[in-house]
Order: C-alpha cells, then sequence, then structure tokens
C-alpha cells in the first residue's frame, strides 16, 4: 500500500491545531466537501471500488478501500493518494469522536474536565440530598406528629388506627362529639403539652368556625317510598370565641339558629389555628421555624348510609419566627454556608449544562457530515441506528439531571430563606436529580468491556422491550377492567382503579396470593366462582408465560451481544468504517502539528 508506509489511517485533519479547527465555518466545511467530492466523483467515475450493490455494508467499506489502495481503479497516483487520505482523515476523526475520556488523554493530553465535574457533581448533589433529607425528615415528622396530637385531642375516644373507621352512629353521637371538639379548644391551654397557642386577629383570639352543607329542600318518606328534593347545597356558619366553657347541652341554647336536619345535611365541618415552633433542628445546627396549622373536623355524611364518618385534615404554614435567640449557636453562620453551599452546587451544574449541551451540538454536526461523507463518497444512505450513535444519551441523562438539580436547589434556598415551603416538590425534583446522577455512573463502568455488556444490553433491548410492554400492558388494562367492575363491590383490594392496578401487579411478583383468594370466600357463590376463575387465569398467565417471554427476550439479547463481542464483528456501518483504523491513542497520530495548505483545492481538505 503506497499510500500508508507510515500510518495506519494516514495523514490530514487530526493534524491541524484545534483551536484553528474550530473557527472554521460548518457551512463552508459542508459545501467544500459537497464540491470536491463530486470532482472527485467525476474523476473516479470508472472505478469499480464505487459499486456497493452487490455486497453487504461492512465489506463494502474494506474491499473499495484496498482496491482503490491497490490501484485496480484505472485512475492516477495522485487521485489515489487524495482519496485514500480524505477516508484516512474522516476515519480517525470519527475514531477519536468516540474514545473515552481516558483515550482522549492519551491520545491529545486532553485534560477529562467533564469526567471530574461529574465525579464532583455526584459528591456534592449527594451531600445537598442528605442534607435536605435530614431536615424534610425533621419536618414530616413533626407535622405527622402534630397530626396525630390534634386527633387525639379533639376525637372523644380516639385511639391511634381507628381513624379509618371513625364513625358516628346517632344523633346524640353527632351533637355530643361537636361540643367536645368546642370545649377542648376553649381549654386547650389547660390540657396540651405542647407549644400550642392559638392565632392571633384584629387584636384577638381567632374564633373556631363550624360550618354545615345541606341540601336547600328535601322532603323523605322511605316508608312510603316518596321523596321530594332540591340538590342546590347551602352553607351556614358561626363563629366561636375561646372565652368561656360552653356547657352540656347548651350549644343549641346559645346559638338559636344551629340545627342539625339529618335528612338533608351532608357535612359538618370545624375549622380552627393553632401556632408552635418546631424547636427540634436547635440539635441540628438549623433555626427553628414557626408553624400554623390550618386544622379542619369532618363530619361526612354524603352518602346518608346511618353512618356519619369523621376525619381529621391539616394543612401547614411554615415561616420564619418573627423574632429569635439562639444562646451559644451560630444558626445564622451556618444558614449562609448552606446557601453558599447551595450555590455552588448550582454553578457546578450549570457548567456541566453547558458542556453537555456543547459536546451533544458537536455530535450532531459530526453526524451530518458523516451522513454527507458516505453519501457523496460512498453513495451510501446511512441507517438511523448510525445516526443515533453520534447522539450520546449519558450526555442527555446529565442534562435531564442538572436541569433538575439547579431548580430543586434553587427552591432549596427559597425554602431555607422561607420564601418557600414546597418542600415536596423540592425532593421530588433533588431525589430525581440525584437518582440520574447515580445511574449515570453506569457510563463510566462502561468503559471497562466486562461492565460495558450490559450497557449494551439494555441499549439494544430497549426496543423490543417497550414494544412487548405495550401488548402487555392491552392484557394487564382488560383484567384492570375486569377485576375492578366485577370484583369491587366484594373485595377491598378491587374496590378502585387505582387499586386494582396496584394489586395485580402485586400479584405478578407472588405477594399476597393467598390473602387475595381468602377475602372471596364468604361472598355470593357466583361471583366467588368467577374471582376462582379470574385469579388463576391472571397468574398463570402473567407468572408463567408473559414474565417469561419477558425474561426471554432481555436473555436473547444478552447473547447476541456476547457473540458479537466474542467474535468481534463489526454491527454497523459505522463500526466497519472506523475498525479499519488501527491508530492507537498512544501513536502520536492524533496530536500532529502538520496542516494542509489550503481547503477546497483538492479533496483531502473536504471534510476538514
Amino acid at each position: 500500500m503506497t499510500q500508508r508506509n507510515d500510518s495506519h489511517c494516514g495523514e490530514g485533519w487530526f493534524s491541524e491545531p484545534h483551536h484553528r479547527r474550530q473557527k472554521k465555518s460548518s457551512v463552508t466545511r459542508v459545501a467544500c466537501w459537497v464540491s470536491d467530492a463530486l470532482q472527485v466523483l467525476s474523476e473516479t467515475k470508472s472505478c469499480s471500488a464505487l459499486h456497493f450493490s452487490i455486497m453487504d455494508d461492512s465489506e463494502l467499506l474494506v474491499s473499495s478501500e484496498e482496491r482503490r489502495i491497490k490501484g485496480n481503479c484505472k485512475c492516477s497516483h495522485g487521485t489515489h493518494g487524495v482519496e485514500s487520505k480524505v477516508v484516512d482523515n474522516f476515519r480517525r476523526r470519527l475514531k477519536y469522536f468516540f474514545m473515552n475520556p481516558c483515550e482522549k488523554y492519551r491520545a491529545r493530553g486532553r485534560k477529562p474536565w467533564k469526567l471530574m465535574l461529574q465525579i464532583l457533581k455526584i459528591a456534592i448533589i449527594t451531600v445537598q440530598l442528605v442534607s435536605f433529607g435530614l431536615s424534610n425528615e425533621m419536618m414530616v415528622t413533626f407535622k405527622d406528629e402534630n397530626l396525630m396530637t390534634f386527633r387525639h385531642l379533639f376525637l372523644k375516644g380516639y385511639k391511634d388506627q381507628q381513624l379509618r373507621n371513625y364513625a358516628l352512629y346517632t344523633k346524640a353521637d353527632v351533637y355530643d362529639h361537636i361540643h367536645y371538639i368546642i370545649n377542648r379548644y376553649i381549654h386547650l391551654q389547660n390540657l396540651t403539652i405542647g407549644n400550642l397557642a392559638y392565632e392571633r386577629a384584629d387584636g384577638g383570639v381567632a374564633p373556631l368556625s363550624l360550618c354545615q352543607e345541606f341540601y336547600r329542600n328535601s322532603s323523605i318518606d322511605p316508608e312510603n317510598e316518596t321523596f321530594d328534593i332540591d340538590p342546590h347545597v347551602e352553607k351556614d356558619c358561626f363563629s366561636i370565641y375561646p372565652l368561656q366553657p360552653l356547657h352540656n347541652n347548651t350549644l343549641l341554647s346559645t346559638h338559636a339558629n344551629f340545627s342539625l336536619d339529618f335528612k338533608r345535611l351532608l357535612s359538618v365541618n370545624i375549622y380552627l389555628t393553632l401556632k408552635t415552633i418546631n424547636l427540634q433542628t436547635v440539635r441540628h445546627h438549623e433555626l427553628p421555624d414557626c408553624y400554623d396549622f390550618h386544622i379542619m373536623i369532618g363530619f361526612d355524611n354524603r352518602a346518608h348510609s346511618g353512618m356519619i364518618k369523621v376525619h381529621v385534615d391539616n394543612a401547614v404554614k411554615i415561616y420564619e419566627c418573627r423574632d429569635w435567640n439562639v444562646e451559644g449557636n451560630s444558626g445564622e453562620n451556618d444558614n449562609m454556608l448552606l446557601l453558599l453551599f447551595d450555590s455552588g452546587v448550582i454553578l457546578a451544574c450549570f457548567i456541566s449544562l453547558i458542556l453537555c449541551t456543547r459536546s451533544v451540538i458537536n455530535g450532531v454536526k459530526l453526524q451530518f457530515e458523516f451522513h454527507i461523507f458516505f453519501h457523496t463518497y460512498y453513495n451510501k444512505t446511512v441507517s438511523w441506528s448510525d445516526r443515533m450513535e453520534f447522539v450520546n444519551g449519558w450526555y442527555i441523562l446529565i442534562i435531564v439531571s442538572d436541569t433538575l438539580t439547579i431548580a430543586g436547589s434553587a427552591l432549596k434556598i427559597g425554602i431555607q430563606t422561607k420564601f418557600l415551603t414546597n418542600y415536596d416538590v423540592c425532593s421530588i425534583l433533588l431525589g430525581t436529580a440525584t437518582m440520574l446522577v447515580w445511574v449515570g455512573v453506569i457510563r463510566y463502568l462502561g468503559f471497562f468491556k466486562k461492565y460495558n455488556i450490559l450497557i449494551l444490553t439494555l441499549r439494544a433491548a430497549f426496543p423490543n422491550v417497550i414494544r412487548f410492554c405495550c401488548c402487555a400492558a392491552m392484557i394487564y388494562l382488560g383484567y384492570c377492567f375486569c377485576g375492578w367492575i366485577v370484583l369491587g363491590p366484594y373485595h377491598d383490594k378491587f374496590r378502585t382503579l387505582d387499586k386494582v392496578t396496584e394489586c395485580l401487579f402485586s400479584l405478578i411478583n407472588g405477594d399476597d396470593m393467598y390473602a387475595t383468594f381468602l377475602k372471596m370466600r364468604d361472598k355470593s357463590y357466583l361471583v366467588w366462582l368467577f374471582s376462582r376463575l379470574y385469579l388463576y387465569s391472571y397468574i398463570s398467565l402473567f407468572i408463567y408465560m408473559v414474565l417469561s417471554l419477558f425474561i426471554a427476550l432481555i436473555t436473547d439479547t444478552y447473547e447476541t451481544i456476547k457473540h458479537h463481542q466474542s467474535d468481534k464483528l463489526p454491527v454497523s456501518q459505522l463500526q466497519a468504517f472506523m475498525g479499519e483504523c488501527s491508530d492507537q491513542p498512544e501513536s502520536g497520530r492524533y496530536q500532529s502539528d502538520e496542516e494542509p495548505s489550503s481547503c477546497c483545492l483538492s479533496s483531502c481538505c473536504c471534510f476538514r
């Protein structure tokens, strides 16, 4: 081979310094390619090396190169050198693009800044998440414990784990419980062991509000099987100030307009507001927050079934206390350090976002260049699978993670400065971002061949897995709707559609099978028989068939990837094209300072 006497791939594009290559316009470069490539094609029109119609993709690339270099074409010696140099330059350029950071460092001495930044991000984002998680845990625990306190304070005879079945069945019980709540609110300061206080409004104590909702008019006579009802809902409220206690049976006499018509009654809601301070954060070097608990105790009679369900809801407002002093504690300094740390996380993620976005854009540009190169030089069309190789999915993952981290860190700063209280939104953003960051670690494990097979298997199996799941989802949804409509009235696990999906998914994994069968024993015979056919067919179909096919699908992909790796077979046009370049990163062929004299004068410059 006369044109490869001192290099495996030739010299050309990579001999030009990096900073000078970046200055060339992409439009000018493509124009040069097209014009000079057309010239090359016209000069070599009679060459049989460009006829690819009877060979597969990898054989085409290899054989055409060998015949052109050996002089099988009736072209001039100079044309052979030009064509070989153009192909070798671009081949080396592609190989460098797909190198990992360590290989790029050995090839050009380019320090892996993105790699080091990602490692730094893993550390600081994890520390940030742990810090926020501890603070969020204290906040959630404080809210839950106060909610449990309110249930014990205001629900008569309440016991733990009883709220789901807490209900009233007589008129006397309803009046008695309403009076009990009001009386407990009035005597709250003498009852509670916590730091609870009334809310102040207009220079006084905020009142307790009692509201009832009822139909505007109704006449119901079950005995004669007649009714006359106006479905419009009206609401009646009054306030009670915690000035003096109410004695038994004085509620109606004190408020003469208040009465409960249980035939029209829809609900009774009691609203009250209490204030407190979360002091447990002091032990963790955080300033305590002030809390406003907006409590609603509801009596639900919408079903008119003779059972009034009672529930307690709690809305929380968190804000910075008006005046505070912590002796011997540097809480304010610690808060400033946290703010600086979060700002540093945002800065690191912003830099990573810019670098990865730039890499994705460069990959897309190179993909178009490769497509034009193949079309003009080989008269071949690049497949979409090869074109997508230039779009690095890991960079997309990092971009999404950086975006979520920046948004979550901004919310965290707002929460620390007490401007925002969106703990749940912040938790979702930071939690998802941290998950993606740690998933991204797999990319660096992929630099090792034994670990890389997992990534290749997941990537290759993903399209087939999605198609398989779409088909299985049709069967799954059919069972969900059938179970909901037939078994829902008789089984708690099938009562709502979301419960059905959770129950059936648990059954696929073998969870709680016997309990699901057992709860249908005391139902009607027809429903019992249908439930057996339903459950047996579902479990047999999904566990013994669907799951087995799913595992076989992934196993088959794994064996295919393993076979290709062991035989070292090129699996695409792109890999076959790059595989002809045997220059190692340490060869020095990727950092030559030689620069061609001009562009668009010959085809050797067309693909810079």
